[in-house]
């Protein structure tokens, strides 16, 4: 399965589940820890883990097993899929670390493109 393949599938199973401001950031040309990540919002603690969680069995089933999981019970879930890194925020962690940001105005890295 592709990268793009499995960030799409992140993004339909954390829809599922009701996650708010899914986006999808390709990093390809930024950096090489990953491809994508994909980001989205839980409206509490536990919404931000019942979202991790759903998108974790969902991804099992479909055979996807994650690398690692960071920061459970912390307001800020991050699954790691190797090529694909899904995020899950309360919107006080999204506003305040604003992925999206940093990740869309940081310039392509050459050696990143080369490689």
């Amino acid at each position: 399965m592709t990268s793009t393949e499995k960030a799409a599938l992140l993004v339909t199973f954390a829809d599922d589940i009701k996650a708010e401001e899914i986006e999808t950031l390709d990093i390809r040309d930024k950096t090489s820890m990953a491809d994508y990540f994909v980001i989205c919002a839980g409206t509490s603690d536990r919404h931000v883990v019942s979202i991790a969680d759903r998108v974790m069995e969902e991804m099992k089933a479909k055979k996807l097993r994650h690398l690692r999981v960071e920061g459970e019970n912390s307001g800020w879930v991050l699954v790691d899929y190797g090529d694909v890194i899904f995020h899950v925020m309360r919107e006080e962690q999204r506003q305040f670390y604003d992925l999206e940001t940093f990740w869309k105005t940081k310039q392509p890295d050459p050696s990143v493109a080369d490689s």
